[in-house]
């Protein structure tokens, strides 16, 4: 049975391939130094390519976020509140409990629900799922285009065909 001292739970960095015999005074136990550093092993992480590719993706993505919420903030709810009579959602709230002054004198901000706030979200939420709807809609029908092209049909390599003509002419006369 294995005491309390000699556990190591998995991944706990000492497993048997850091385990070595020490070179000189073949001592075993000690730490043999490891091939490759952190810093390179992370720097091939890094690079490689869907790493690369997911942080772009996520950079075009907040840039895409700041288009979406400024089309909903300064275009479409300034429309909608015009059609509503002057109405701004982002000023709708249920007040719980009024803003007050403390007995020290200084202002407590008042509890309320901002529900037009949430409004506003949902409207932004809508508007960037039809815009990935459209835009996912778009790059299927260019994949289905592509995948409908007929695919010309490829040559026969001159070698391939004088082999081929060879064993045609040596099938005839056997």
């Amino acid at each position: 049975m294995m005491g309390l001292a000699e556990y190591r739970p998995p991944g706990f960095g000492l497993d048997a391939s850091h385990l070595c015999c020490d070179t000189e005074t073949g001592a075993p136990g000690r730490f043999r130094k490891r091939e490759k550093s952190v810093f390179k092993e992370f720097r091939e992480f890094a690079m490689r390519g869907n790493v690369v590719d997911l942080a772009v993706g996520i950079i075009i993505g907040v840039a895409f976020g700041a288009i979406v919420n400024s089309l909903v903030n300064d275009i479409i709810m300034p429309v909608i509140g015009y059609v509503s009579g002057g109405m701004d959602f982002k000023d709708l709230s249920y007040v719980l409990k009024p803003a007050t002054t403390g007995a020290d004198g200084a202002a407590i901000p008042a509890v309320e629900i901002r529900y037009g706030l949430f409004i506003n979200l949902i409207i932004n939420f809508v508007i960037v799922s039809f815009v990935l709807f459209m835009l996912i809609k778009g790059m299927n029908q260019l994949k289905r285009k592509q995948e409908a092209a007929p695919v010309p049909p490829v040559e026969t390599p001159a070698d391939v065909k004088l082999l081929a003509e060879i064993r045609d002419l040596l099938a005839k006369r056997a």
